[in-house]
């Protein structure tokens, strides 16, 4: 029978070979970056940077802190103390060969709620030098249509009047940079690594309006001491499975309670702007530049626009995974026809990539077959997702007379998608913080005013005044009420 063993630093040496293991000494790591939010793109994507920059001689300084944010990492850090912070990264190629890696990096793990002033003091800690966090962009409290800090939100309310004890990222953030500053500390970074386009602009943006009202007088010591570069991540990781932790025990005989599963494929595009030292991840396969914008826009409006496209028309085609969707040769022609005629043109260039091979090799991503991402995750918040990936692509190829067929298709088959939402043969769940105006505008849409989902000014500003746009869009959605999705895309040239 098989001997399993539990992940943790004493089991280390009892494992067989066939998976990889920190080859540093993790005793003598020393916490240098804290990780807000250690979710599972944290753990598949910059953890594994850090821990291949621990691999190498003179870097112990970089260990991470990570830190659980929302509920939803209480579990996960339970997990990783249990576990001295390790975790097994699952990687799974297209042909079905699966590789272990267990990662290292993260040293120390807290979890906010449960003690706000060991988060701060942490934050605040002199050795600390970068703050990174993946929060998703609901845990920003900003306005996606404005792009601003919701500041009479509840959460952000409250930290206001109770500083000492922060529930949002702001609160933490400032009570921890005013003890920093207080105390005479060198500054530090601030680096988001969440899908949003000028993350770190954005987030400085954010922090400064909530320094403005909490404690104003520490706002030209953030602008002096504090930087906040601009990122763009990529990883593509489904929801692990019970079936997936079975196959690490079965394959590697480790028993992890947290592991994640991820794709072979994995970029990070990092602005060189940082206040305090940084690791060299460069040396591991990141990409510093000066301006993170072309590649964070291919990103975006590809991959992401892309996901959102499948996401929608696979749903419609009674699709239940990524893999599932792209396999299907229409979907798969409408979206190629979707990044080159639409996407690509309003790009640019970005340096040292080929647009080509990208998209090629995006496509490949999308089916690999072990990777089950599952289109309702993709469906998931598309309230925070479509005016970012998709609404910048049509607005400017409104401004160059420009082709918009296919990506104002998404916007139509995201209202028939609301539309059909629990009626019979369609079971799903519309899973948004908007869904209840969402699904009010989309109905109102069939029987009221043919316009009313697009003029949900929040989330599509002015454009309904578009003509063209409002033209295409009227036809696209009459087309599928119609005919269905299968027509809309094979004659898109003839309905739009």
């Amino acid at each position: 029978m098989q001997q399993l063993f539990k992940l943790n630093t004493k089991n280390l040496p009892l494992f067989p070979p066939e998976a990889a293991f920190p080859e540093y000494d993790r005793s003598l790591i020393k916490t240098g970056i804290v990780y807000i939010g250690v979710g599972a793109f944290h753990r598949a994507h910059q953890a594994v940077y850090t821990d291949m920059v621990l691999q190498t001689p003179g870097n112990n300084g970089w260990g991470i802190c990570g830190i659980g944010f929302p509920e939803s990492d209480r579990k996960i850090v339970d997990s990783l103390v249990q576990q001295d912070g390790l975790f097994t990264v699952m990687i799974t190629e297209p042909d079905g060969i699966l590789t272990a890696r267990v990662i290292g990096s993260i040293v120390e793990c807290l979890y906010a709620p449960d003690d706000p002033q060991a988060v701060v003091e942490k934050i605040a800690d002199p050795g600390i030098k970068i703050i990174t966090l993946t929060i998703t962009e609901l845990g920003y409290n900003f306005d996606p249509a404005t792009g601003e800090i919701l500041i009479n939100e509840p959460a952000v309310r409250d930290d206001l009047k109770n500083p000492e004890n922060p529930k949002t990222i702001f609160g933490y953030l400032t009570l921890a940079l005013k003890r920093r500053m207080v105390r005479g500390l060198k500054g530090l970074t601030i680096q988001s690594c969440d899908n949003i386009p000028l993350n770190g602009d954005m987030l400085k943006r954010l922090l400064q309006a909530y320094v403005a009202k909490a404690e104003p007088g520490m706002t030209d010591w953030i602008n002096t001491e504090i930087s906040f570069p601009n990122s763009m991540v990529d990883r593509i990781m489904p929801v692990i499975t019970n079936k997936d932790k079975e196959n690490l025990k079965a394959v590697f005989s480790i028993d992890d309670a947290c592991p994640v599963v991820c794709e072979p494929y994995m970029e990070w595009v990092i602005e060189d702007d940082f206040a305090n030292g940084r690791p060299p991840w460069e040396t591991v396969g990141a990409r510093f530049v000066k301006d993170v914008v072309p590649y964070e826009k291919m990103k975006i409006r590809l991959l992401n626009g892309g996901h959102s496209l499948l996401g929608f028309m696979g749903t419609l085609y009674e699709c239940k995974t990524v893999d599932e969707a792209v396999t299907i040769p229409l979907i798969a022609e409408f979206l190629r026809n979707f990044m080159d005629r639409e996407v690509t043109p309003v790009l640019g260039t970005a340096e040292g990539i080929n647009l080509t091979r990208y998209k090629d090799i995006l496509i490949q991503r999308y089916e690999n077959p072990y990777i089950k991402d599952n289109l309702s995750g993709i469906c998931m918040e598309s309230s925070v997702k479509i005016p970012k990936f998709v609404l910048p692509t049509i607005r400017e190829n409104l401004e160059k007379g420009a082709e918009i067929k296919r990506a104002t298709t998404i916007i139509a088959a995201w209202c028939w998608y609301l539309e059909l939402a629990g009626t019979t043969g369609h079971t799903w769940d519309i899973e948004d913080s908007m869904k209840e105006l969402l699904h009010k505008n989309a109905l109102a849409s069939v029987k009221e005013d043919p316009l009313a989902f697009i003029k949900t000014e929040t989330l599509f500003g002015d454009l309904a005044l578009s003509e063209r746009f409002a033209t295409a869009y009227l036809s696209i959605i009459d087309g599928f009420r119609k005919y269905g999705a299968e027509i809309v895309m094979r004659y898109i040239d003839q309905i739009a």
